[in-house]
């Protein structure tokens, strides 16, 4: 995610007591989101900015990497990917839009690809939905409201190696920016 610092910093979130010590999978990477989200009041202290995405860095299980976020109305990230990292994320309140594609891409050695028509996927995502992904999905999300903010909980195994960030004209998908750690920590 490429989100201006908070001030906030990191906070252990309290459902993360009874994690797995093993490595975390998609499944048990969504069910931390699920019982993170339900921490109203966790939820509740994010500082929220009119005009941009604030977040605080969570303790996500089996030494992943979790995050709170905030998204004010009219907010998104652009497409991206979590290279070799597997996913979950759960909108906590509001509703989120996630726009992805339905196809594996090659991990390296490109900067452009011709989508096929049928690649694209939409999910709407309101309080207590959300979805894990694999390695190498590829995504935007967005919150498309006018008026209200979004929050959203997220986690990574392994910790985020990388996000490649693209943009994409019709069904011309082109890799921008490679973002390492220290871009966005």
């Amino acid at each position: 995610m490429s989100v201006a610092p908070s001030s906030s910093a990191s906070r252990s979130a309290s459902p993360s007591a009874s994690a797995p010590a093993a490595t975390p999978t998609q499944a048990d990477l969504l069910d931390f989101v699920r019982r993170t989200a339900a921490d109203s009041a966790l939820i509740a202290s994010l500082p929220l900015d009119p005009e941009g995405r604030t977040w605080v860095r969570l303790e996500g299980p089996g030494g992943s990497e979790a995050w709170l976020i905030g998204w004010p109305p009219g907010t998104g990230t652009g497409w991206h990917d979590h290279a070799d990292s597997v996913g979950a994320f759960l909108t906590a309140r509001g509703e989120l839009k996630e726009n992805s594609l339905a196809a594996r891409l090659p991990t390296d050695g490109w900067k452009t690809l011709e989508l096929s028509e049928d690649v694209d996927r939409e999910r709407r995502l309101s309080a207590g939905n959300g979805r894990s992904f694999g390695q190498h999905h590829v995504h935007e999300v967005l919150n498309e409201s006018r008026v209200e903010h979004a929050i959203s909980v997220h986690a990574y195994y392994p910790p985020l190696p990388r996000i490649r960030r693209y943009s994409r004209t019709g069904q011309i998908l082109r890799l921008e920016q490679v973002e390492r750690p220290e871009d966005w920590q």
